[in-house]
């Protein structure tokens, strides 16, 4: 991803320190003292993401690159297991339950490898879909988190609430690794846009 230099130093800056910000209130558990400004978060996570990642991004992109993103959803879905495991969340949110988030990791890699014997698989087509797939994986997760969690509109997970996202580090999942993964999936996607625009 190429953006201008002072823009892209800025934008990244005020991201990393946002986070900072974030890290900081669930360290002082204000988040499960008052979960709700968890959703207030969430909401300016994705709008400085967005400033940051995509509103200023040029239209020449490293697909790989953008791809490569995607891999952090194996990891992140092995935590999510393992804060099952200690109770943290419910069932419901890992691969063992509802979540098959893990497919979209496990796909990605695939793509890249395959990307490096036959360059079709980066058409904008094969891509389109992929990403589609993979934002309704995303919301679908998101979803369950944001039901599963101690809010007044949770609707799941009332055994073993999602009670991880409210603390350090976990809180970064929602407000960092979701705006990034999504934000992927739609400079991905924007290609096939830009076309279908000037075509």
């Amino acid at each position: 991803m190429y953006l201008s230099g002072s823009i892209q130093w800025k934008n990244m800056l005020i991201f990393i320190l946002w986070q900072i910000v974030v890290g900081l209130i669930a360290y002082y558990e204000l988040f499960i003292a008052t979960p709700p400004i968890l959703l207030i978060a969430i909401i300016l996570s994705i709008f400085i993401s967005y400033r940051w990642l995509l509103r200023r991004a040029s239209p020449i992109l490293n697909i790989r690159w953008l791809l490569a993103i995607h891999l952090i959803r194996i990891p992140v879905e092995l935590v999510l297991y393992h804060l099952y495991l200690a109770q943290q969340i419910p069932s419901i949110m890992t691969f063992t339950g509802w979540n098959f988030d893990i497919l979209i990791g496990l796909s990605a890699a695939i793509i890249l490898l395959l990307s490096f014997f036959n360059k079709m698989i980066l058409t904008h087509k094969v891509l389109f879909i992929w990403n589609i797939i993979g934002c309704l994986f995303l919301l679908f997760i998101v979803g369950l988190a944001i039901l599963s969690s101690p809010l007044p509109i949770q609707q799941l997970g009332f055994d073993q609430p999602n009670i991880a996202v409210l603390q350090f580090p976990y809180c970064l999942l929602p407000t960092c690794i979701v705006p990034i993964v999504f934000l992927s999936h739609l400079l991905l996607m924007r290609p096939y846009f830009t076309r279908h625009q000037t075509g």
